[in-house]
């Protein structure tokens, strides 16, 4: 969750690796509708989060009207508060999530996905097209979830692949995600590191 202006500025730079935006693609990353509601997204939580008062409420109210709206043009339906850095969103399409689900670092997220309320997802999890999750499910880390798949159990066995209706281990294969998943906040801290 982000508690700092530092932690948005975190957020803003990990979702940006993840979507593999990069300064070479200036100025057209400004007009990237996903850009544009992932810099809302961060935004507003920053403002609902950190910002306290009348001109801070003010000032998230309006944001959140902004978000609302581009939620509303590109089809996607995520709450404040849900996804850790790094977030990845494939294309636009509907995406529907529970405003009391958690989903970690480094998740990528295709169209038609349903999250479903008190999901908790792991870091570095795939989700295909067409995933539904629901039933308050856990998810373990580096997990890939098939095209279409529905998962009404929990799965904590991390680096597999799931898929089917309903969900089951189709892959034991470890890295399951690699090929993927961008480690955005793995990239980002070590470039912080290296900075220091």
């Amino acid at each position: 969750m982000i508690n700092s202006k530092k932690d948005y500025k975190y957020y803003l730079q990990a979702d940006k690796i993840a979507n593999r935006y990069t300064d070479k693609r200036f100025p057209v990353i400004w007009f990237d509708e996903i850009w544009i509601f992932l810099k809302l997204l961060r935004k507003t939580e920053y403002l609902k989060n950190c910002k306290k008062g009348f001109i801070g409420k003010l000032r998230y109210s309006f944001y959140r009207i902004l978000l609302e709206r581009k939620s509303i043009q590109i089809g996607f339906s995520i709450p404040l508060n849900v996804f850790g850095p790094g977030l990845s969103i494939s294309h636009r399409g509907t995406i529907v999530v529970n405003s009391n689900a958690k989903i970690g670092r480094n998740c990528r997220v295709s169209t038609g996905v349903t999250i479903g309320d008190r999901t908790v997802i792991g870091d570095n999890v795939f989700i295909a097209p067409g995933v539904i999750c629901f039933g308050g499910v856990s998810i373990a880390d580096n997990i890939a979830i098939g095209a279409n798949s529905v998962v009404n159990k929990s799965f904590l066995t991390p680096n597999v692949t799931i898929a089917g209706s309903p969900a089951n281990i189709v892959n034991s294969n470890r890295g399951a995600t690699d090929q993927v998943v961008v480690y955005a906040t793995e990239i980002l801290d070590s470039q912080l590191k290296s900075n220091f």
